[in-house]
């Protein structure tokens, strides 16, 4: 997976909205995601005001089953 640029938890919060999930509830400060077509997806975002570790944004991408290519697109 090449390289993404650091965001923190609210721009991937926003991209996974724009990319079909809702937020389902909320436990503590960790946002939890299910996908609208697909209600096996489901992701939970730590909701902290940092930016997220490499190795946590990439678990994320992969539980939403998206590509660096996608996430990169909302930035250019």
């Amino acid at each position: 997976m090449p390289r993404l640029k650091k965001l923190n938890a609210k721009e991937v919060y926003k991209i996974l909205l724009r990319v079909g999930f809702f937020e389902h509830h909320i436990h503590g400060s960790h946002i939890n995601l299910r996908h609208i077509s697909k209600p096996y997806l489901r992701v939970v975002i730590p909701f902290h005001n940092k930016i997220l570790a490499p190795k946590t944004l990439k678990s994320i991408i992969i539980q939403a089953e998206l590509s660096s290519d996608e996430i990169k697109n909302f930035f250019n």
